[in-house]
């Protein structure tokens, strides 16, 4: 495979020119964007809907190791991401963090058994 490392370095820099670009656009426009603003609350919004879309795919059709999961065991560990949302004001990474680890410790005493 003659060029791999290349084609590997080319990818990579490409990656990092991309994220780059919006970086330092980002880094120029946060002067100018009102963070309570429409365009902010649309982001976050869509943010927060991506991120239901994705968790009700992998509870009603999981694929993998999590289809091996029982669905009350993965209903389980949303009820604990909700409350765990709730109870941190919404704050979305521990409660990311919470149901995720609910869903790797009932794997990981699934594997046991």
């Amino acid at each position: 495979m003659t060029g791999a490392p290349h084609d590997a370095l080319t990818v990579v820099l490409a990656t990092a020119a991309a994220t780059f670009v919006w970086r330092a656009l980002g880094a120029l426009l946060v002067g100018r964007v009102d963070p309570d603003g429409a365009v902010v609350r649309w982001f976050t919004l869509t943010s927060y809907a991506l991120l239901a879309a994705l968790v009700v795919r992998l509870v009603g059709l999981p694929t993998g190791s999590l289809a091996q999961v029982p669905s009350a065991i993965r209903l389980g560990a949303v009820v604990v991401t909700l409350a765990v949302w709730w109870l941190t004001r919404r704050s979305p990474l521990p409660a990311v963090l919470a149901g995720s680890a609910c869903i790797v410790a009932a794997a990981a005493l699934m594997a046991e058994s």
